[in-house]
């Protein structure tokens, strides 16, 4: 994951840090020099660096801090707070509103995933309720309009564009009318890729800009352009109204600092992160709960708004009703690893936990935990409606486990790897038994419901060792609040993943 070792290099600061006897200015200045180190070394521009390290020198003021202050959680905090800064301009950008037509034009330079962005971010809306549409005014590179086409039809969204015209503008100022004829609320173009050295492209961008008078311009960034971004981002800031920024291919190995420095020099806040290829790779960019997943500091609030995404909600009641029972059977395993493959990929998952970061994640094993889960939905697709839904282990005898074998083309030695998975996930569960469950019609808050001592039940001694223990657990189920966990029940098997 991009930024992934920069987030592990500063973490890996502050833990110095806090295992430090005493805080005092070589200690402090240390830990700066180190987060400098990270930020330089993943592309940060100098200036940006330089301006984050006398911030917090100056906020940490270590002769006027008083006995008694925690001075380590006031240097966390005061890095915490810089990072975000850098990231966040302080002024929201535009948001399109149902039923009022928005016309959003993307930029950005040749090879940044304009094209693919844009069927994204028509996707994203359109699955909220909003009626978008695309047009493709890229009419310098050959197959834009054929890949924008497929796109489209993929994701059955109306678009316009022509083989035939040349002139870029005329195609959009088209496009846009007969889009706005149609009531589309969300008109989206697509134009050229350019770079700040190519002047007739940047006045072709202008044009297009000043005809379609879009209310929102997005600048496309990829997140592994390095130092050149902050010159970059500022030639298109400076010719045209960018009021905010998607950084794209945030699933690479890039070092991605030079996204922090885009987003200083167009002063526009990131809006979406491209996390992948695929059309639902695509994430709302919230400052603070990115900061702290970076930091190891997990993001519980996105967490649970996956868990709300991915488990209906007519099937909470249904969830939790069997959690408070404990009872687990094999079909409700095959539908928590359904919920778990929906929710995207399980790095970026395990990061949104307290303790975790993306960095911990060894390259290919989230592939391979992957691979294992439609392995074993495989194996179970072979199994019958009775085997499914027994609570006895016992039922599996040899003859029943060679037929599922057979059926699903695996071994018999993958069954029953795959049976031992299932007695592991039921014995957790288990331990979820006599959980209180809220009245129909009620907001399934399961924060007011479980308490500390049922979570530590469920959670792997590892994590709960890395959150803090009991009392770190305690603080967490405070910070989650009101959050709405009601598809936690579904979750049982995806803690469990996490102890071997």
């Amino acid at each position: 994951m991009v930024l992934a070792q920069l987030g592990g290099s500063i973490a890996r600061a502050l833990q110095q840090m806090s295992n430090a006897t005493i805080i005092d200015e070589k200690v402090l200045s240390e830990c700066l020099n180190e987060i400098s180190r990270a930020l330089l070394q993943s592309d940060v521009q100098f200036k940006l660096v330089r301006d984050m390290q006398s911030n917090i020198k100056r906020i940490v003021n270590l002769d006027d801090l008083a006995a008694g202050h925690n001075k380590r959680r006031i240097i966390q905090q005061a890095v915490f707070n810089e990072l975000c800064k850098m990231l966040d301009p302080g002024k929201p950008s535009f948001t399109p509103k149902k039923g009022k037509t928005s016309v959003v034009m993307f930029v950005g330079l040749q090879g940044s995933g304009k094209t693919t962005t844009c069927t994204k971010y028509a996707y994203y809306h359109q699955k909220k309720g909003w009626k978008p549409a695309l047009v493709c005014a890229d009419t310098f590179r050959a197959g834009a309009f054929d890949q924008l086409k497929q796109n489209a039809t993929k994701t059955k969204i109306p678009y316009y564009g022509s083989y035939m015209e040349s002139d870029p503008v005329k195609i959009a100022v088209e496009g846009v009318e007969t889009f706005k004829k149609e009531n589309r609320d969300l008109i989206i173009v697509d134009t050229s890729g350019r770079h700040k050295q190519e002047a007739a492209l940047f006045e072709e961008m202008r044009q297009v800009s000043e005809a379609t008078k879009p209310d929102l311009i997005i600048f496309v960034m990829d997140s592994s352009i390095g130092q050149a971004a902050f010159d970059q981002a500022q030639a298109f800031k400076q010719s045209v109204a960018v009021g905010a920024v998607i950084i794209t291919k945030m699933d690479g190995h890039a070092k991605g600092g030079g996204a922090l420095s885009a987003v200083a020099a167009t002063k526009s806040p990131v809006i979406f992160i491209g996390t992948g290829e695929h059309m639902e790779e695509f994430e709302v960019f919230d400052v603070k709960p990115f900061v702290s997943r970076l930091l190891g500091m997990g993001d519980w609030s996105g967490f649970m708004d996956k868990i709300h995404e991915v488990v209906p909600t007519d099937q909470q009641p249904e969830l939790l009703q069997k959690l408070s029972e404990g009872s687990f059977t094999l079909r409700l395993m095959y539908e928590q690893f359904q919920n778990i493959l929906k929710m995207g990929p399980i790095g970026q998952v395990f990061s949104m936990l307290p303790g975790f970061s993306a960095e911990l994640m060894p390259k290919g094993h989230e592939k391979e935990s992957q691979a294992k889960i439609k392995r074993y939905m495989t194996m179970m697709d072979s199994m019958t409606n009775a085997e499914l839904d027994s609570t006895n282990p016992k039922l599996m005898n040899d003859s029943r486990i060679m037929r599922i074998a057979r059926g699903s083309g695996r071994s018999v030695r993958d069954v029953t790897e795959m049976l031992e998975e299932y007695k592991r996930l039921a014995k957790i569960w288990s331990k979820m038994k006599g959980l209180k469950i809220p009245k129909k019609g009620e907001m399934s808050a399961l924060s007011r419901n479980m308490n500390a001592q049922h979570m530590s039940k469920v959670l792997p001694p590892q994590m709960l060792k890395q959150i803090g223990g009991m009392g770190g657990l305690q603080s967490l189920m405070k910070q989650m609040g009101s959050k709405d966990m009601g598809g936690l029940g579904g979750l049982g098997g995806m803690f469990g993943r996490g102890e071997k």
